[in-house]
């Protein structure tokens, strides 16, 4: 266990909060366009709801620019129109549907998914649900890949290549850490070591609980043989620290461990899924 802690710790000083960091706090200007002030108010009560912290909402009022202002950017980063309006290669919002508009624009501005979610709280659950998916997916592959010589699993997905890495711990566990980064931008926190140590803490010290919560509920969660197993844990424990630290910036409280229990249930059933279907379709060199 100690050379794991140790290999799991030489893993996260490959990372770098202060590009995540860059990228939440990259500025996003955004165009509003409605026929009256009432129209206005709402789009910007959708961008910044009135729940917000009043210094933070002010703050981001600044990136909010009404059609109707004196002074407007020459260019922003996205229009956002009220319903109704004709508009064109723009999102409208829809108030009985606002979810539609949140889809469309992270749909077309993927380079800017960080900062919208990190400066305005609709953006956040669909964005921290993708990075999620995202890096539970990265472990569960890369802990197929290394287990079967043949496999080449496209660099593209993976964000390391694997001679970084001394064992499937240390991979994990810095992935994580790099999702946890990720999760406080996404949730509007600063991320970093300092500002999350006793989440890191947690991350390296539930490397060896989650498995030891596995080997408890596999008798209860038929994972079928070969490398479903090892994939399906790692997808599942990913996916629970991310649910977790996502919980955790919403609620202010960590799971109980009956909460935290389910979740990693919920989380092995799927990931037997996830990791059948990597060992099935990765490309053979």
């Amino acid at each position: 266990m100690l050379d794991m802690m140790k290999q799991a710790r030489a893993a996260i000083s490959l990372l770098n909060p202060e590009e995540v960091r860059s990228r939440a706090a990259k500025p996003v200007q955004v165009g509003l366009v409605a026929v009256d002030d009432a129209g206005y108010a709402g789009l910007e009560e959708f961008l910044l709801p009135s729940g917000m912290p009043e210094q933070t909402r002010a703050e981001m009022h600044q990136r909010v620019h009404r059609a109707s202002d004196p002074q407007v950017p020459e260019t922003v980063d996205l229009v956002l129109y009220q319903e109704g309006i004709p508009h064109s290669g723009t999102f409208a919002l829809r108030q009985d549907q606002p979810e539609a508009a949140v889809s469309a624009i992270l749909g077309a501005n993927k380079d800017l998914a960080l900062a919208l979610a990190h400066q305005f709280p609709p953006f956040r659950k669909p964005v921290i649900d993708g990075l999620i998916q995202t890096v539970a997916r990265e472990n569960a592959l890369f802990v197929v890949a290394t287990a079967l010589p043949n496999i080449v699993p496209s660099l593209i997905e993976l964000p390391w290549t694997f001679g970084e890495f001394a064992s499937d711990t240390a991979f994990l566990t810095a992935n994580q850490v790099r999702m946890a980064f990720q999760i406080a931008a996404a949730s509007g926190r600063q991320p970093g070591f300092g500002s999350q140590k006793g989440e890191i803490l947690s991350i390296v010290a539930g490397a060896f609980g989650w498995r030891a919560l596995a080997r408890e509920l596999v008798g209860h969660i038929p994972l079928g043989g070969g490398l479903i197993p090892k994939g399906a844990i790692a997808w599942a424990g990913t996916f629970a620290v991310g649910k977790s630290l996502e919980y955790y910036y919403h609620a202010n409280r960590s799971y109980t461990d009956e909460e935290r229990t389910e979740v990693y249930r919920e989380a092995l059933e799927r990931g037997r899924d996830v990791a059948g279907s990597l060992g099935a379709d990765a490309p053979v060199n």
